[in-house]
């Protein structure tokens, strides 16, 4: 039965330990969910684009364009608003081509979506007198220079 007597001066404080291991993990966590959330947050219903091989890198406008949309069930979205038909389309477009006639139409249509469709949206954006119209695909980058694919 032995006791043992201690000094005051020879007790250890207590360091503070910060474990960072359930902070790396909530926020891994969250990324991963604004991963998934994020494409879902567009409006409007989803289009797959068509692809190109070789996209023009000089085609780069300065004021942000104005996007027709045309999905696969067939409907005309103006900037991500559903329209009725492409005469509603004609109207809409006369009207921003009178409050700014610098910007440009960007077209982009569901790879399945008749090629007649497609070209009759077209020839309504071109009708309605804007600088240009344009077509918008996604990028494949398989093929390199010089190769056809």
């Amino acid at each position: 039965m032995g006791a043992t007597v201690s000094s005051g001066r020879s007790k250890k404080q207590p360091e503070p330990d910060i474990n960072i291991t359930p902070l790396v993990d909530v926020v891994l966590v969250l990324l991963i969910i604004f991963m998934v959330i994020a494409p879902e947050l567009e409006h409007g219903e989803r289009v797959e684009l068509p692809s190109v091989q070789q996209p023009d890198e000089k085609s780069k406008s300065k004021l942000d364009p104005i996007t027709v949309t045309m999905t696969a069930r067939g409907t005309v979205f103006l900037e991500k608003e559903p329209l009725a038909d492409l005469a509603t389309l004609s109207g809409r477009l006369g009207e921003l081509r009178k409050t700014e006639p610098d910007r440009r139409i960007v077209l982009k249509g569901d790879s399945s979506v008749a090629y007649v469709k497609m070209r009759e949206a077209f020839a309504v954006c071109q009708k309605a007198g804007f600088a240009g119209v344009a077509l918008s695909v996604s990028q494949k980058g398989g093929a390199k220079k010089g190769e056809e694919g």
